[in-house]
């Protein structure tokens, strides 16, 4: 299986959502000179790409008409579904389909089934990392679809990433990875938030407890960076919390049709559930420190639910 590329053996690449991931992918596409197409259903946030050099187009069949590669970076299911939709009449068989939203095991195989019917080669490509690495091409990029489609790939990947990771020829494959991924950052994120509040309820300064891991066997990057944004009050989103909230959902749902009991993964859940009803979802997902604060929980019962 073979598809085509540009003349330069470049692939012409459709860039389908551009928030936070989309937009990092996109510059770290044009940064080795891919060329993009880009489209979000508000124009005005794919509008900025233009300057780094990307075409941007009215709608998604626009911008999926003539590509190699079709890029989504979208933020569920549903979303990936009714954009594939709007875009079917600009895409065409043997084009390859990097599906890099995170929405779980049940729309992967709906997706792929899509896909099929299209004629598209479906690559399930759930990436692993936020704003930064996303802005630096220095995702981990977990893979897993037709192996023949790897030579037309492999310049895309190799742009948003520093990583990939090929987990199988099976769609969904990788997908399963990104869970058990997912877990361990959420549960981390909220290990974090917890024990900066803590720290705050014992009258304690929480940079103490900082500078008393800092350097030791249980000091991480992450603890000290996210620790960071709390104490100084940025909490501009790297990950959104609505979204990592919609990714407890998913990997329960898939722990849930897998016997498994994920204690920690509900909590979490709970907890980001309530920072989102007291007008956290949009901040980074640290924001979790303020459903633990005094108050949190009744803070967020009280929402009124014309804003939550």
């Amino acid at each position: 299986m073979t598809t085509a590329t540009s003349a330069q053996g470049t692939p012409t690449v459709a860039v389908l959502g551009t928030g936070i991931m989309g937009s990092g992918m996109a510059r770290s596409l044009l940064r080795d000179r891919l060329p993009v197409r880009a489209w979000n259903r508000t124009r005005s946030r794919a509008e900025p790409l233009a300057a780094h050099g990307a075409t941007v187009t009215d709608t998604a069949e626009e911008a999926v008409r003539g590509a190699d590669v079709v890029l989504t970076a979208l933020n569920d299911g549903p979303s990936v579904a009714e954009t594939l939709t709007a875009a079917a009449p600009g895409l065409r068989p043997g084009q390859v389909w990097l599906q890099s939203s995170t929405v779980g095991l049940d729309a992967t195989t709906d997706l792929a089934h899509r896909a099929a019917g299209l004629g598209l080669v479906y690559l399930d490509a759930p990436v692993s990392g936020t704003k930064q690495p996303a802005e630096q091409g220095a995702l981990t990029v977990f893979v897993s679809g037709p192996s023949g489609a790897r030579a037309t790939a492999q310049p895309v990947l190799e742009a948003i990433g520093q990583r990939t990771v090929w987990v199988g020829e099976e769609p969904g494959a990788a997908t399963r990875l990104k869970l058990v991924a997912n877990t361990w950052v959420i549960n981390l994120v909220n290990s974090v938030a917890e024990c900066l509040n803590l720290a705050e309820g014992l009258g304690l300064d929480p940079q103490l407890f900082l500078d008393a891991m800092k350097g030791g066997p249980l000091d991480t990057p992450y603890l000290q960076g996210k620790s960071a944004a709390v104490l100084s009050g940025d909490l501009s989103p790297s990950f959104a919390l609505s979204t990592a909230l919609k990714d407890s959902r998913l990997i329960l749902d898939a722990a849930e049709a897998a016997g498994v009991t994920l204690d920690l993964v509900a909590a979490s859940a709970e907890r980001f559930t309530r920072a989102e009803a007291a007008g956290h979802g949009g901040q980074d997902m640290i924001a979790t420190y303020y459903a633990g604060r005094p108050g949190g929980r009744e803070a967020a019962k009280n929402r009124p639910s014309d804003e939550m």
